[in-house]
């Protein structure tokens, strides 16, 4: 089916990132990969393309655009190309709304132009080992020293946590608060007490520097509260159905690529002296496949074009993220076993996608609190 979500402003966008995939980061991908982080000139040529902040407003060096359609051309590419250690998506569509909608004037005019251009890199910092989807669990704590907060704790799983520069961190501020005391804190890189603990080796994504993050005796300044005080929950459920939406994009699209991929290998593979594509039990499976990406890729389009005019809620956005990635995951799975051992070889594409996808189900939140998401708006 012909899509129509997309104008020729958004194809012509297309091309200009297939362009910057193909000169700043297919070249260098494989050595990202084996050094388990990417290369900061990447950012920077990224800004200089026009590919950071696309919702930022223009006074600040972004693209001043809140069509989200924008977002969706370059998760469909970047799933694509494969390459989802340069993770704008993260910067653009998750962090940058903190920064837009929370920040002052003043954190504004200090953070969104490096920002947009790459010089700052941005990460939220909300997991900890004994708190994932639980925020009641938290136990970072931010202690109010009349001029600063002297925040101690931990983070873990922090996408960008080595590379980044500005790290939206989740605190507690108000010790009896439960869930509504916590609060977001921006900490700045080269802050004393501000420690970077182990790359993470990830069965996945191993360009994509994820690590854990150490804060003793950290002292933030007042200014770089973010939002309002105790607020911090209220602040992240609001940002939620962007995050999920953005997941859910990368989803249909690796979904899709791989449906391409193998359908392209099974034509060329041959079996007991004839292409695997001759075999009816190959043919189901790419029926089946395919028809699911279409039904998927019809629900997520016009999940894009709600969220583009400010329609789209919390629980479609849910709805989205977790049917999405569990087909994501269930489609890797399936195309590598029509791959047969060639499959399970890492110089495949269908190889890197089974373990870079996999992660998909669990981050941003996992398919067990979409399904309850979900089916608290039902049956409440």
């Amino acid at each position: 089916m012909k899509r129509q979500i997309y104008a020729a402003e958004h194809e012509a966008f297309r091309a200009t990132v297939r362009t910057f995939l193909a000169k700043e980061v297919l070249p260098h991908y494989e050595q990202w990969e084996k050094d388990g982080i990417v290369s900061r000139d990447a950012w920077l040529a990224a800004g200089r393309q026009g590919l950071l902040g696309l919702a930022v407003p223009e006074e600040y060096g972004g693209g001043g655009t809140a069509d989200f359609r924008y977002s969706a051309v370059l998760a469909e590419e970047f799933t694509r190309a494969g390459a989802p250690g340069l993770a704008l998506g993260l910067h653009n569509d998750i962090i940058g709304p903190y920064l837009t909608t929370l920040g002052t004037d003043e954190q504004k005019r200090r953070w969104l132009p490096g920002f947009c251009t790459g010089d700052l890199i941005t990460a939220l910092a909300m997991t900890e080992p004994g708190a994932g989807s639980d925020l009641q669990g938290i136990r970072t704590t931010a202690a109010d020293r009349g001029d600063h907060w002297l925040l101690n704790g931990s983070k873990t799983f922090i996408s960008n946590g080595i590379l980044a520069d500005l790290v939206i961190v989740v605190a507690r501020t108000t010790p009896e608060g439960g869930a509504k005391g916590l609060s977001l804190l921006v900490v700045e890189r080269g802050a004393a007490g501000f420690e970077r603990g182990r790359n993470l080796d990830k069965i996945g994504q191993k360009a994509q520097d994820t690590a854990e993050l150490f804060f003793h005796d950290v002292r933030v300044p007042k200014e770089n509260l973010l939002g309002e005080l105790n607020c911090a929950f209220i602040h992240l459920m609001t940002h939620l159905a962007q995050e999920r939406m953005s997941i859910a994009m990368a989803a249909i699209a690796g979904a899709e690529h791989l449906l391409e991929i193998t359908t392209r290998y099974v034509k060329e593979r041959e079996a007991f002296g004839r292409p695997l594509a001759t075999l009816q039990h190959i043919r189901f499976e790419i029926a089946e496949m395919a028809t699911e990406c279409a039904v998927t890729r019809t629900f997520l389009d016009r999940c894009i074009v709600d969220h583009s005019n400010g329609e789209l809620d919390a629980v479609h956005a849910s709805m989205a993220k977790w049917w999405a990635t569990e087909l994501q995951k269930r489609t890797a799975d399936r195309c590598l076993q029509l791959h047969g051992g060639y499959g399970y070889m890492t110089e495949f594409p269908v190889a890197r996608a089974f373990t870079d996808g996999r992660i998909q189900t669990i981050y941003g939140g996992t398919t067990e609190i979409m399904k309850e998401i979900i089916g608290r708006s039902l049956l409440a």
